[in-house]
């Protein structure tokens, strides 16, 4: 199965886990209408489901009260108005994309409303604060940029998702820095760094200039320190550890390319 390509660079999928998911928006007058499919999502919290077993009575008194029990939990919801609801993934990354979406007859990319993907990346960030973009998050996304991107119909779908991907990547890797050692300025460090946390269609300006000042190689030495750190600090095959690593690997792959471009310039 092909591989959906990530800012520049290809996410891999694992073969077997998630099960294949869609995501369809159906385009109506709003472009409002939405349909999800998720099994790796947490249950919406609805009628108790998990049942209650009384121990040491027959069936039939068990079964009375797991009834009981049912119903108090379910009276207690009902008069609790303001007790927070659990959203799934899907919910998540549809509140992600509702700024880009809500509006709008067609979906492309970027937005025509600059604010729109103002509001899109501030959702994601308070998302990302909050702790919500777990794995199972993660898992979502991927299934849903996999199917967009093999149905081949919803380029600005795809694109969405990329860059929901690539905003946790650059807020995730962000929150550390390897830029100060003994009161110096690592100036490789920092220049990635810059570029880790730039919009990823700001990468080529900032290559040009900075790779004035930090060699090619000097870079890749920092990514590949990076990468290790981030193999080291993630659990092994999550989908966190493959978004982390392929970010940076697009950062090196977008060096290589600009460097080249140059030589071939040059020559």
């Amino acid at each position: 199965m092909a591989a959906a390509p990530v800012f520049g660079f290809c996410l891999h999928y694992r073969s077997k886990g998630v099960a294949q998911q869609r995501w369809d928006i159906l385009v109506d007058s709003s472009f409002r209408t939405w349909r999800g499919y998720s099994l790796v999502s947490p249950p919406k919290c609805g009628k108790r489901r998990t049942l209650v077993y009384a121990v040491n009575q027959d069936a039939e008194k068990s079964f009375k009260k797991t009834l009981e029990v049912d119903r108090l939990i379910d009276t207690l919801r009902v008069s609790n108005p303001g007790e927070e609801k659990i959203e799934s993934a899907t919910d998540i990354l549809k509140a992600i994309l509702r700024p880009v979406v809500d509006g709008v007859r067609e979906v492309s990319w970027p937005p025509q409303n600059p604010e729109a993907l103002k509001l899109m990346e501030e959702e994601v960030h308070k998302r990302e604060r909050e702790g919500q973009l777990d794995e199972g998050f993660l898992a979502e996304v991927n299934a849903q940029l996999r199917q967009a991107t093999e149905d081949g119909d919803k380029p600005g779908l795809a694109a969405m998702l990329r860059k929901v991907l690539q905003l946790y990547a650059s807020k995730f890797l962000g929150k550390r820095s390897y830029a100060y050692k003994g009161g110096e300025v690592l100036k490789a460090e920092k220049f990635l760094e810059s570029i880790i946390e730039a919009p990823e269609e700001s990468w080529n300006k900032l290559l040009i200039e900075g790779l004035n000042l930090v060699s090619p190689e000097e870079l890749y030495t920092v990514i590949k320190k990076r990468i290790e750190r981030v193999l080291i600090r993630t659990e092994g095959g999550s989908y966190q550890q493959r978004i982390l690593t392929e970010y940076l690997k697009g950062i090196q792959l977008r060096t290589e390319g600009l460097v080249q471009a140059l030589k071939g310039s040059q020559q």
